[in-house]
């Protein structure tokens, strides 16, 4: 198997402003729903979000990731009319306090990023890549905002189910491929790709698409990592998701090192801090 590593070149589009990748970027979580796996009611009212969103900001965050639908494994499902009523409240929120911000819609409905963006956010984050709304590729590509693309396999609900592979990065690798063919056919221009760090992958298989991420550089866009306080992380350290920070950056720094261009993160400093350290040392190089 081999990867490359290439000084990428990557842009996109956010609402007319051009984000260029080049520079890894950071993007802060912020989940509004209950049963979230790590900060799941945190933020019960305005000042409390506000509060965490100026700390991401502040901090460094590029983009605010903002999700209504815990995508934890296991999840239950929640109906399109709750996730709007979630989502759209902070969406406009955080759009009225912070007008420059750059928010991210975490779902995997097309209803939901065709409000929120009419709101002011400027990029989908989808879990399935479009295979849960049939609608969501072409809404994107009419709504001409960046489109990041995860892989997945089933639903949260049963994805831990389907974690037989034979030889996982080539099958990632291939869903990749297909699915960014179909992106493309709905004249979707900025792609960004999503490994999916614990969505139907046990612990070992998380590891081994890591130590290989490089080798998806052979797609030709840029790659997010969301391995922020995960079990992949907590469970192997034996220890809980408030304790894994420092599981995190370290492997925030090895996803950097593969060629990761965003890192989603619930705790931006740290994060920041990573990449500035990344960024010192690609200039030693």
């Amino acid at each position: 198997m081999k990867s490359k590593k290439t000084i990428s070149t990557f842009s996109i589009n956010c609402n007319g402003d051009l984000i260029d990748l080049t520079t890894p970027k950071v993007m802060g979580v912020i989940n509004v729903t209950p049963d979230s796996f790590y900060d799941g009611g945190k933020f019960k009212d305005e000042k409390s979000l506000l509060k965490q969103a100026e700390k991401m900001l502040v901090d460094g965050a590029d983009f605010i990731d903002v999700g209504a639908y815990s995508s934890r494994p296991g999840a239950n499902f929640v109906s399109e009319v709750e996730e709007l009523k979630r989502i759209t409240p902070i969406v406009k929120l955080i759009i009225k306090s912070f007008p420059n911000c750059k928010i991210s819609i975490d779902s995997f409905r097309s209803k939901v990023i065709n409000e929120c963006v009419g709101m002011g956010a400027s990029i989908s984050n989808d879990i399935s890549a479009g295979k849960l709304d049939p609608m969501m590729m072409e809404t994107v590509g009419k709504l001409n905002i960046p489109y990041i693309m995860m892989h997945m396999r089933g639903s949260p609900k049963t994805m831990q189910n389907n974690t037989n592979y034979e030889n996982i990065v080539n099958q990632v690798f291939e869903y990749f491929s297909e699915r960014i063919s179909t992106a493309k056919h709905h004249k979707i221009n900025d792609i960004i790709i999503d490994a999916g760090f614990g969505f139907a992958k046990t612990i070992e298989q998380n590891y081994v698409l890591l130590k290989n991420l490089n080798y998806f550089n052979n797609l030709n866009y840029p790659i997010l990592t969301g391995i922020s306080r995960k079990s992949m992380i907590y469970n192997l350290l034996d220890c809980t998701s408030s304790e894994a920070l420092n599981g995190t950056t370290a492997l925030n720094m090895v996803a950097l090192i593969n060629g990761s261009k965003i890192l989603r993160v619930h705790d931006v400093k740290q994060a920041v801090e990573c990449v500035y350290l990344y960024n010192a040392l690609e200039k030693k190089s």
